[in-house]
């Protein structure tokens, strides 16, 4: 069980290796991060035993950037019948869990295995019970089994308070037919992976304030207003007539980059496509200078080097908040609704 098995979206295996390697190192654990382009995975080998589990208990999975799930374990070669008791056998040596995932990876050979995985849970999931290995406890340790083939299973375990709360760490969100656009699904995820569920109604509650900056059609603007929040819509282009008859938007045509709102709001969301240094710099001024309390915003990436460009960014907006004696908690996650861009969430803590 020395090795952390991680899940990302296809192309951004590099990404993954770079920051596992860079916690590692600051965990003083020892190993070597790999990977497969396009595979949607990646491997941190760790070089001591015991390794994979300091790893994992030293660093929270929700502050990680690209991966969107984690599990340390070891691949099991499985045979072509009774995959089942060479799972038990092996799971003999692994602490009893709590809850029981089967995972495949995000391609088109992943999809392929969903059915397979589907068919097999339901005996394996019942052997595991027989034996004593899975039991009803949300508090222990999952059971994550991630299938490359019929024939190779990475089985591995992750606490459930420290890693993605989906299977494969994809939400399953129904796209609302009455949203303008896809990218409503973007700032739908983003609440559901940095607001706590329970503190929706607080803190996306009716009557609150928003602005949405590079707003036109509305897919964002739609979900903030189906939380019956009241927006200010700021683009050049159109807006979705069912948004505008909705009472709840005024559409301001203007650049997003230089509206200034006549008085404070609760949000700002933003996913107008810019070099994201101007982005990030959009985030300091509007957090800054209070003209909002939460803000989610996506920042689109350079081709090469695409984590250590939003590590600096996320540092430099830190700082620049920071030497304004401003007390702000910022996450950063690609989601999955995301393409070559990751979406950041700020919130103002001194208010």
């Amino acid at each position: 069980m020395n090795t952390v098995f991680l899940h990302c979206r296809p192309g951004f295996e590099g990404e993954v290796c770079a920051e596992l390697s860079e916690q590692a190192s600051r965990l003083e654990v020892a190993g070597y991060a790999k990977a497969k382009p396009n595979s949607a995975c990646a491997e941190f080998i760790c070089g001591d035993a015991g390794g994979a589990a300091r790893l994992m208990q030293g660093q929270r999975f929700s502050r990680l950037i690209f991966p969107r799930q984690w599990a340390r374990g070891e691949f099991v070669e499985l045979p072509e019948s009774d995959r089942i008791s060479v799972l038990l056998e092996r799971l003999a040596s692994y602490p009893v869990c709590g809850s029981l995932w089967l995972e495949v990876l995000d391609t088109n050979d992943g999809k392929e295995l969903s059915t397979f995985c589907r068919k097999f849970e339901g005996p394996l999931r019942k052997a595991l019970v027989q034996a004593g290995r899975l039991i009803e406890d949300p508090r222990a340790a999952r059971l994550l089994l991630t299938f490359k083939s019929g024939r190779e299973v990475f089985l591995g375990l992750a606490e459930p308070d420290n890693s993605a709360p989906w299977p494969m760490g994809i939400p399953r969100l129904k796209f609302p037919r009455e949203a303008p656009s896809r990218s409503t699904l973007k700032l739908e995820e983003a609440w559901h992976q940095f607001v706590p569920r329970e503190e929706w109604d607080k803190r996306l509650a009716p009557e609150m304030t928003a602005v949405d900056l590079g707003a036109a059609p509305g897919g964002w603007t739609w979900q903030l207003v189906n939380r019956h929040i009241k927006v200010i819509a700021v683009d050049n282009g159109p807006m979705a007539e069912s948004l505008m008859d909705s009472g709840l938007v005024e559409h301001a045509r203007a650049d997003g980059f230089t509206f200034k709102p006549r008085r404070p709001v609760d949000w700002m969301v933003c996913d107008i496509v810019e070099k994201p240094a101007r982005s990030a710099a959009l985030i300091e001024t509007w957090l800054g200078e209070g003209w909002c309390r939460e803000a989610v915003v996506n920042l689109k990436l350079p081709m090469k080097q695409r984590y250590a460009e939003v590590s600096r960014l996320l540092e430099r907006i830190e700082d620049g908040l920071r030497a304004r004696g401003l007390r702000v908690a910022i996450g950063c996650k690609q989601l999955y609704h995301d393409r070559e861009e990751v979406t950041c969430h700020l919130r103002r803590l001194d208010r």
